[in-house]
Formats: C-alpha cells, sequence, structure tokens
C-alpha cells in the first residue's frame, strides 16, 4: 500500500467507528407547560447540560411570541454559552407558503434574534420541510447562501415532541403518570432512533458522520435530558457541540431530493438508492402502542 493511501485510511479510520452527536432544540423559547413554567424549564436544562459536561447545544428559535420573558430565557441559554439560532417567527410550513413569504418569516426572526452574543447564522427549517418543489428549494438554497446562513440539518429525527404531547395530555386529564415508566419510553426512543440513524449511514456513507440530534425545549426534555445523555454515553456515544457536528463533511452535502424532511442522513441514502426503512419510533400508532404496552399513563 503507498504512504498517502496509508495516511488516509489512518486519517478515516476515527470517522467510520467514531459515534458523536450533538443536541439541538426546537421551537425554543415554548410557553408554560403543564409540567413546568418557561423559566422552570430553561433552568433545568441549562444546569442540567453544565452538570453532564455537555460542551454546548443549540436553541433554534421561534420569535412570534418573543416577549419580556421569553428574550430573557434566551439570553440564559446564550449566558451558559448555548448557539441561539433561527427557526422562523412563526413556524409555518414551507409547503404552505410562498417563498417570500417564508423569507420574511426568516428575516424577522433574524432581527431579535441576531443580537444575542452566541447567536449563529444557522436556519432550521419547521418540519424539516425546505420546499414541496425544485424551484422553492432551490430559491430558498440561494437565499441563504446569500445571506450567509447556513443550513442547520439534522441527522437524527426524533417524534419527541409527540411524547410530549402525550403527557401534557395526560396532565390536563388528571391521569396518573408513572414517571420511571416515561423516563424508560423516552430514552429508548431517542437513543434507539439515534443508534437507526447511525447504522444507516454507516451502510451508505461507510462511516459514522458527527450527528445532530433533534429536540424540542419542552418538559419532557427538560424531565430527562440528563438520563438521555447518561444513555447516550453508555451506548458509547461522545456528546460534541453543534459547531464541531456542523463542521462533519456532510454539511456540504446538498443532497438532489425533495425527501428532506426526515435530516440529512436519510436525505443522501435516498440519492444513492438505498433501501429503506428510513424512519424508527416516527409512527403516532407505533408511540401510542409503546405507551399503552408500559402502562405509562394510568
Amino acid at each position: 500500500m503507498k504512504p498517502t493511501l496509508v495516511f488516509y485510511c489512518l486519517l478515516a479510520a476515527p470517522l467510520i467507528h467514531a459515534k458523536e452527536i450533538a443536541l439541538t432544540f426546537d421551537d425554543c423559547p415554548m410557553a408554560d407547560g403543564k409540567f413546568y413554567t418557561g423559566e422552570e424549564r430553561t433552568n433545568l436544562l441549562i444546569k442540567k447540560l453544565k452538570d453532564l459536561g455537555v460542551p454546548s447545544a443549540a436553541f433554534f428559535c421561534n420569535t412570534k411570541n418573543l416577549d419580556a420573558r421569553g428574550m430573557k430565557r434566551l439570553k440564559e441559554y446564550a449566558d451558559a454559552g448555548h448557539a441561539i439560532a433561527n427557526h422562523t417567527a412563526n413556524h409555518l410550513d414551507f409547503h404552505q407558503v410562498s417563498t417570500a413569504q417564508f423569507i420574511a418569516e426568516i428575516e424577522e426572526a433574524d432581527r431579535l434574534l441576531s443580537g444575542f452574543k452566541t447567536f449563529q447564522k444557522w436556519f432550521r427549517f419547521p418540519y424539516l420541510r425546505e420546499g414541496d418543489t425544485f424551484a422553492k428549494r432551490d430559491a430558498l438554497r440561494a437565499y441563504l447562501a446569500a445571506q450567509g446562513y447556513f443550513n442547520g440539518y439534522v441527522t437524527v429525527d426524533t417524534y419527541d415532541w409527540y411524547l410530549n404531547g402525550a403527557f401534557q395530555k395526560a396532565l390536563i386529564e388528571g391521569k396518573k403518570i408513572r414517571f420511571e415508566k416515561l423516563k424508560k419510553a423516552y430514552v429508548k426512543v431517542l437513543t434507539e432512533g439515534a443508534d437507526f440513524y447511525d447504522a444507516i449511514a454507516r451502510r451508505t456513507l461507510n462511516r459514522s458522520p458527527r450527528h445532530v440530534l433533534l429536540l424540542h425545549e419542552n418538559d419532557l426534555a427538560a424531565l430527562y435530558i440528563d438520563s438521555l445523555v447518561l444513555k447516550l454515553r453508555a451506548n458509547g456515544w461522545k456528546i460534541v457541540s453543534p459547531q464541531s457536528a456542523y463542521e462533519d463533511p456532510i454539511a456540504k452535502e446538498c443532497p438532489e431530493t425533495l425527501g428532506l424532511g426526515q435530516g440529512r442522513v436519510v436525505a443522501i441514502a435516498k440519492t444513492l438508492g438505498a433501501a429503506g426503512p428510513f424512519w424508527l419510533w416516527e409512527d403516532e400508532a407505533e408511540l401510542e402502542g409503546l405507551l399503552e404496552k408500559e402502562g405509562v399513563f394510568r
């Protein structure tokens, strides 16, 4: 084997075997939940992430209800070293609005978010929907590039929002909540999802990229982010910063597909003709079955 080839093989080896993942939270700052107020949730997430030694996380923010309370919470995330990023003003579905309307959403959010000291020009599409036509997709890609924005993609899609919705519904209905079983279900869904998407990457890219995990700034995240991180680490994952994750080579990929709603790894896999399935624990009936089987709510 030629020396140069040996060098590149050695360079690639850590990429093949690494299991690295960054934590990102959408829809921040979420309103008061039925379990925590917004302030309680923010304080818990900051404390737990610090105690866990997580280098930093990213909070993708909507600004439609960004009042004084919300601004204070975002400042606290920024003061703790976490990235603040753009998720539009009103969380509109790009498939349902015009390109001009959607760009206005980005710009409105940018005006309110760009003053935070840890603001990053990262943009994440609501619902991960990057356009229902190639013309809209390409127009947004060109716009983001012209504005110096980076696509804040995910590689590990999750339905944590659905689990939180079931939790909130149970609280409203006054059901008994078996918190240990709820924690078990939450951690199971998210950690199995991370391994599932990593397996797709290994099959199609022949390596494990630095992953980006999709979470939401909700009550379940505040309750169980510590349990989730500990389980990920026990499963061989290293928690890295979003900045580090977005330096992975797939950050430069622009998959030629409209099937972008499950994140960058699946989009690349589809363009390479990989066979599915491409989802795990992203079916509402399946999640309801898990909660019922475990007897989470009574």
